[in-house]
Formats: structure tokens, sequence, C-alpha cells
């Protein structure tokens, strides 16, 4: 691995993933957390090299992001996911946890807003995941609201996602993101998507199914001197998909029976999924895997097509 000084914070980069930034190859940030909260060992090390693949299927090379003995790892090998996969209790970094983890030295497993911080901080500008954080059901009384959010309002990356959990409250997430003016493009698609279902029942404020039209779109956002996010959704595969109504009754069951037995705060999350799980009868674990594989080609092809639309345009300006 090649190490790297950036001011304060220190980044390790993996020797595949500097190549890449060295000659201005696409890359594509990905989250660690999918790999210490999500499976078990070793099936969580062979997702992990799933989703690594899909990005570079999609023509962009992987960079999944850690914490380890106060630095952000930027891509990992083989060995790494494996030590991140089977040490036990690695704890779950956000981005207000980031910092504290780094000064105490110790493993960390980045979410999605913790990663991109470091994706920023590294000048890789996409970052695929499986689905988002959102607003929380009852957030008017809750004030519950995901730092994902937050974080897409700071990061100037552009985020590929299958849009969030039906157990979110979509629609204020929706309108969370319109306020914070985060530009939210749904690939051919017309709805926002919900994870594993294809359709939030929500209409998307974009739609466009060109990937250089949705390169374009991110260099103007930030040409315009935005420093935010893009979200760009692409519904997972229909045959890979849940309906709908039939998680939307789940969850419905699920929230009265939460209310009833006092479950709230941060187990409520857990209260659910594991209901949803349960009525599913295992086909949600299945799903979740094939959203992370899809949005992680998807990412890998609008950072490839991204890159090469600066590399025309770095093109004419020398020409000129």
């Amino acid at each position: 691995m090649n190490y790297n000084q950036f001011g304060k914070v220190s980044l390790v980069f993996s020797e595949e993933v500097s190549d890449a930034l060295g000659v201005g190859k696409p890359v594509v940030a990905l989250e660690s957390n999918v790999i210490t909260h999500g499976l078990d060992y070793p099936d969580n090390v062979v997702t992990a090299k799933k989703v690594e693949e899909a990005v570079r299927i999609g023509g962009s090379v992987p960079a999944t992001i850690g914490v380890e003995n106060g630095r952000i790892l930027v891509g990992m090998n083989d060995a790494c996911i494996k030590r991140f996969a089977s040490t036990p209790d690695i704890p779950k970094v956000n981005s207000r946890d980031l910092p504290i983890i780094l000064a105490k030295g110790g493993m960390g497993a980045t979410t999605v807003a913790s990663s991109l911080v470091a994706a920023e901080l590294a000048n890789i500008p996409f970052f695929a995941s499986a689905g988002i954080g959102g607003v929380h059901r009852g957030a008017e009384k809750s004030m519950d609201i995901s730092s994902d959010l937050i974080q897409f309002t700071r990061s100037k990356v552009a985020v590929v996602c299958a849009g969030a959990k039906n157990i979110l409250d979509l629609g204020l997430t929706m309108e969370f993101l319109e306020t914070h003016c985060v530009p939210l493009i749904s690939y051919k698609s017309d709805d926002f998507p919900a994870f594993y279902c294809r359709s939030s029942g929500i209409r998307s404020p974009h739609r466009l199914d060109e990937e250089r039209q949705i390169a374009r779109a991110i260099k103007f956002h930030w040409s315009l001197g935005n420093n935010s996010s893009v979200l760009i959704t692409s519904p997972t595969k229909e045959e890979d998909a849940i309906d709908r109504l039939e998680i939307d009754a789940v969850i419905e069951k699920a929230v009265i029976n939460a209310e009833k037995d006092d479950v709230r705060g941060n187990v409520l999350t857990k209260y659910l999924m594991r209901a949803v799980d349960e009525a599913t009868k295992g086909r949600s674990s299945k799903a979740n895997m094939a959203v992370l594989i899809n949005t992680a080609k998807v990412a890998g092809r609008l950072a490839a097509a991204y890159a090469l639309l600066r590399k025309e345009n770095s093109t004419c300006n020398h020409r000129t």
C-alpha cells in the first residue's frame, strides 16, 4: 500500500487505487460497513469481492473504505478485506465518529456518511451503496434523521444507490433532499426506488436514461459552485425485486407491534428489518445482495462516463 499525508489526516491507498487515480482512471468508493455488519464470515468476504468485481465490470476501480491504526484506508486488498471480515466487534463509524476513531487508533467500518468524507479527501468523485439512510417514520417527534442526508449537503461526491428502505418515511426523505437542494436523478426509471423494491410509489423529480447525460449533470452541478452530492438512483433488476405492497404490509404490521412493545430509537430499525426478513423467509437477504451488486455495477459505468467526459474537456481546453 502507498502512504500519503493529506494535512493531518492520513490516507493509505491500495496499489490498485493509487495507480488508477494517478492516471485518471475512474474509481468508485465503497463502504466497509457491509463487510463488518452484514453477513457472517466468510460470506461477508465473498459478498465484498462480488461487489468490487461489479464495479470493475462497470469499467471502474473499486475503493473500499475503512479505518485502521489512525488512518483512512482507501482501497482494500484481499488480506485487508479478510481482516475486516474476521475481526469481531469492529465499530460502525459515522462521519460524527470518524475523528474520534482516528484519534483512538483502532479499526472502524465506514457508513455511507463517513465514506463520503473519505472519498472527497481522496479525490474520488463517485460512491456506491445499496441504499441510503433517510428520515425515519415519526421523525416529527423523534427528530430521527440519518446523517447520510446531512452529509449529502457537505460532500462533493456523486452517490449511486437503490433509494432507501421502506421502513423509512420516503416522502419526508425526498422533501429533505429538495429543501437542501441535493439533485436527485433516477436512472432509467420514473420513480424513486425503495431498496429491493423497484418503486416506492413516489415520482422522482428527474429521469435520465443516458450515462453521459448524467455525467454532464454532475459536472454542471459542481461547476455552478455547489459542494454537495448528486444522488443517482437505480432500481434493482425485476428478477431480484420484492413486491412493494408485500413489504409495505409487513412494515405496517411491524410498526404497530413496535408501538405496543415500546420499541423506539436506534433499535427500531433492526426490529423492523427483522420483521421483513422473517416475513419474506430469507428472500430479502438475497435481494439485498442483488441490490449491492447492481448499484456497484451502475456506479462503475457512471464513473467511467464521468471520467471520459473530464478527459474530453481537458483535451479541448488544452487545444484551445
